[in-house]
């Protein structure tokens, strides 16, 4: 629906998009009352330098690049600043009047190949940034907030949200970079990763959802708090505690272009988007897999079929090579423990077996009752048989 940058840049399929574009440069104009060469002579300041942030030959001319850096700049800038300044909106905006438009906008903008420069639209903002207006807020915790509708779980942890103003600027490539920057597991999760990051003990993949059930793993949907997030998954006594996912139409998106990113970049010692989606691959390899963590409140699914969970992980997983650090090692090596122990797996099939409903509880404990009964008749025929033997 939408194009940024050079890659798809004018697209046929794509170009309805672009008077949107214009419409928003138009009301930045209108606004800030500075004039269109002025941000022409900016962007083309930094064409050289934005020019070479892109692989591959790029077909466009300067000034085709430079209109190109103005036009998506300002429109990131523009719809952003307008989700969180309401008063900005134009009345008619479809981007923010038609309920499927800003989710839409907001997945596309975050595709690897639709991204601009962070020095180009910090440029952008800073020219027309609006210091009077009170209810204006750091540019980043505005990114952050616009891009948590569409991120998994409940998106960046709030801590980090109002932390991230204090994020060197110069340090940031573009939207995707500074996204998965903040999108991270809580305090305590990354600190526990590091300390066992020197740890070179041997780990495996652990077995799906189903068949660990059988060794008496149970599953229990945890809230996130504040300080957590969806990759803080814990297993203790037994209990795999997980926060809940829902599964919609982009999530498979927003999720692939993550494992992208964390493909290849180089040096990223946390990746911990690839790590979490292996970690539900290994749950869900069938749509009984699916069912059993929907039933528990795990995964939340908006796409209807629980075989198509199944189908989304296994594509997402296809290809992908894991780092030397796996993030969830330790919770690996654990249940992998808990499933080599026999007791363990006697108690989950007595469970199964004898206490998976009610009426299984009850008809035990009636058979239990019976046969205390039954013993203590034995005992007490025993016991009359003694004093009669004494008595004779």
């Amino acid at each position: 629906m939408l194009a940024i940058g050079p890659y798809h840049h004018g697209k046929e399929q794509l170009l309805a998009f672009e008077e949107h574009k214009t419409r928003y440069l138009r009301k930045l104009l209108e606004r800030t009352r500075i004039p269109l060469s002025d941000y022409v002579m900016a962007m083309r300041a930094l064409e050289e330098r934005a020019r070479k942030c892109y692989g591959g030959s790029i077909s466009l001319n300067r000034d085709e690049f430079v209109q190109m850096m103005l036009l998506d700049g300002c429109f990131i800038v523009e719809v952003i600043r307008m989700f969180r300044l309401k008063h900005l909106r134009g009345d008619d905006d479809p981007n923010f009047k038609l309920g499927w438009m800003l989710p839409s906008i907001a997945r596309d903008m975050i595709l690897l190949e639709n991204q601009l420069p962070f020095f180009v639209i910090w440029k952008l903002f800073i020219m027309t940034d609006m210091p009077s207006d009170a209810s204006n807020e750091n540019f980043l915790v505005m990114i952050l907030r616009f891009f948590n509708g569409i991120l998994p779980g409940k998106g960046c942890r709030r801590d980090i949200v109002y932390q991230v103003d204090v994020y060197p600027i110069n340090e940031i490539k573009h939207l995707v970079h500074l996204i998965h920057e903040n999108w991270l597991p809580s305090p305590a999760g990354i600190e526990a990763y590091r300390n066992n990051a020197t740890n070179k003990s041997y780990w495996s993949f652990i077995g799906s959802a189903t068949e660990i059930r059988q060794a008496g793993i149970r599953f229990r949907k945890v809230e996130v708090l504040k300080d957590d997030s969806l990759f803080d998954i814990k297993f203790e006594n037994g209990v795999m505690k997980m926060p809940s996912l829902e599964i919609g139409d982009a999530t498979e998106t927003v999720l692939q272009n993550f494992i992208a990113y964390e493909q290849c970049s180089q040096g990223l010692n946390l990746k911990h988007v690839i790590d979490y989606v292996e970690f539900l691959n290994c749950l869900i390899n069938s749509s009984k897999d699916a069912e059993l963590l929907r039933r528990r409140g795990i995964i939340e699914n908006l796409l209807g079929d629980d075989e198509v969970i199944a189908t989304l992980l296994n594509k997402l997983c296809d290809g992908v090579v894991l780092g030397e650090k796996f993030y969830y090692r330790e919770v690996f090596n654990k249940v992998i423990l808990h499933c080599s122990r026999r007791r363990n797996k006697w108690m989950a099939k007595l469970r199964h077996n004898y206490f998976n409903t009610p009426w299984a509880i009850i008809s035990v404990l009636a058979a239990l009752f019976l046969l205390l009964l039954t013993l203590q008749q034995a005992l007490f025929a025993i016991l009359s048989y003694y004093q009669q033997a004494q008595s004779h």
